[in-house]
């Protein structure tokens, strides 16, 4: 495919383009001319926009296709939809599937499936068989498979000893650990967090503690172990000291936090919608300001959507029979960027969503350069919207984010040699 996009703004901290307007033309999926005019003489596909950003492409750390075994909530093409509509060339899928993806052959099925997609989908294997937390799983043959990382989601590993041997062994094959910071015998039937509105009404807490203890005892096992340790979605401000601390004494340790962690408070769930009902839960402001300011001194490295979605039957019920989670690849820009900027120039908040995820998961960061293959997010930073329920790609529609005005608005994306746009 042949475009020329018109008048754009390179929004790229490592390119020497960086804040400068240009027309970028691309063709047959390689950026041929980065000028600061470039006549359409070949009739070629124009993108041009109100206050048009261009980006290389964003990966999503975090998301869940449910496929296979739970399509009815999500598959992998109503995913990858939902992905590009999101600006996302890239996204890592999650191990929750039923089965989990906890052998080479769930792997090759994921990679198989999305080869060809627009979207460049990094399956994430099970760190324990089955998702069980008793036997570590076929790491090495899921690697080889294409399994860019192993995690147990949203299972925080009880055995201090599986975690200790996971991460020597993921030490021996380089490879990378991601880990759920929740000590379940303290928040165990908790539904948010614990603090001044969880008492108002009367709805069983999850105290930060529980999050803040197993993370401590994570960064002690990955100090002992040498061994390369993320952490999935930080909610507090003590959290936010604690990686501060441990990349201050040397570990190999990184972490993520959830857009929606960035802009919605405890004070949400005062009326019981159990679309603010998250794991991490919504914290308060003052644990939402440390996390901007862990982004701001780049403590913490990752934004991820955390795209949990969910049907209704599991969702439209009593608060505390509702699972937890946001269907949220297709608003995780537009949350983070309405949280955070005032705060926090549109370079480096990029960053969090384009360079740090693969630099983490050693995957190529692609380049606004000319000879480089296209591999970029249009988007207008400056754009106000409302999101309606019709402009969901995603076959759940569990988004709290309904209704509601947001700042930054994605365009498209140009990947492999294809074009997405927004309508």
């Amino acid at each position: 495919m042949n475009i020329l996009i018109k008048s754009a703004t390179i929004v790229d901290s490592r390119s020497p383009l960086n804040g400068k307007k240009t027309d970028v033309l691309i063709e047959k999926g390689i950026i041929t001319q980065i000028r600061s005019n470039i006549k359409n003489e070949k009739g070629y596909k124009t993108v041009e926009a109100n206050n048009l950003c261009v980006s290389p492409g964003w990966l999503d750390m975090q998301a869940r296709f449910c496929d296979p075994g739970i399509e009815h909530k999500e598959d992998i093409q109503s995913g990858l939809r939902s992905a590009a509509a999101g600006g996302f060339t890239a996204v890592c899928m999650m191990p929750s599937t039923e089965p989990p993806l906890h052998s080479k052959s769930q792997i090759d099925y994921v990679i198989n499936k999305t080869k060809d997609a627009i979207v460049d989908v990094y399956p994430v294997g099970t760190l324990t068989h089955n998702r069980e937390g008793k036997d570590i799983s076929e790491m090495y043959d899921m690697k080889l498979s294409g399994a860019v990382a192993f995690s147990d989601d949203k299972r925080p590993v009880k055995d201090s000893g599986l975690l200790m041997r996971a991460l020597q062994y993921a030490s021996n094959v380089d490879t990378l650990v991601l880990t759920h910071s929740e000590d379940l015998s303290i928040s165990h039937g908790g539904q948010m967090h614990e603090g001044e509105t969880s008492t108002r009404i009367g709805l069983k807490g999850m105290p930060a503690l529980a999050e803040e203890l197993m993370l401590q005892r994570n960064f002690k096992i990955a100090e002992y172990t040498n061994g390369r340790l993320h952490s999935n979605c930080l909610s507090t401000k003590n959290s936010v000291e604690l990686l501060k601390r441990a990349k201050a004494d040397g570990l190999k340790v990184t972490a993520s936090v959830a857009a929606h962690n960035l802009l919605l408070d405890d004070t949400k769930l005062s009326d019981f919608d159990s679309n603010f009902k998250v794991n991490p839960p919504l914290r308060s402001k003052d644990d939402i300001e440390a996390l901007k300011k862990g982004l701001l001194n780049n403590v913490l490295d990752v934004i991820v959507s955390d795209h949990t979605p969910e049907d209704i039957e599991n969702k439209e019920l009593e608060f505390d029979l509702a699972r937890f989670g946001i269907s949220s690849l297709e608003t995780a820009y537009a949350v983070a960027n309405t949280a955070c900027a005032a705060k926090i120039e549109q370079a480096h908040l990029i960053e969090k969503i384009c360079h740090n995820p693969r630099t983490i998961l050693g995957i190529h960061i692609p380049e606004i350069k000319e000879g480089a293959e296209a591999n970029i997010t249009l988007f207008d930073p400056t754009a106000d919207w409302t999101l309606e329920k019709k402009q969901l790609k995603s076959k759940s529609s569990n988004s709290p984010f309904i209704g509601m005005s947001l700042k930054g608005k994605v365009i498209g994306i140009i990947n492999k040699n294809e074009l997405s746009l927004n309508n």
